[in-house]
């Protein structure tokens, strides 16, 4: 369990890196170029990545249900809206809204698988968080 733990928090480093790298290369273009751009790379370095591991149509992919395959869509939007924000935002709010979306989000994926936890400790993470977003703001 720690590891998976570690493993979240150094993605989520990761992900609060990228969106200051598109962030940077949105000023220098624009959000939706920065989001392909973005995309391309990620294609390249996963291109690579499959001709090492030699496979690029994992077994059990063809029953994936046909909303699971829109996942790249969601992720052109949240690139490039995450882009367009972070340099007039800032990096750390712009990272707490995204964590406190995600949290928002989360919970309510949770509440329809009916997934056990306590909802309200959930929303208090929420909650928390959301919290945390306006002390830093506070001058």
């Amino acid at each position: 369990m720690g590891m998976f733990i570690l493993f979240a928090f150094a993605a989520g480093m990761l992900v609060s890196l990228s969106r200051q790298l598109n962030g940077r290369l949105a000023l220098s273009s624009t959000a939706l170029t920065s989001s392909f751009w973005n995309h391309a790379v990620g294609l390249v370095v996963l291109a690579a990545y499959t001709l090492v591991a030699g496979s690029f149509w994992p077994e059990g992919a063809s029953e994936a249900p046909l909303y699971a395959w829109l996942g790249g869509m969601v992720g052109v939007a949240f690139i490039a809206g995450g882009s367009w924000v972070i340099p007039r935002l800032g990096a750390a709010l712009t990272s707490g809204l995204l964590v406190a979306g995600q949290m928002l989000s989360g919970v309510a994926m949770d509440l329809l698988r009916a997934t056990p936890g306590s909802t309200v400790m959930r929303l208090a993470g929420v909650a928390l968080i959301l919290t945390g977003v306006w002390w830093s703001r506070r001058k």
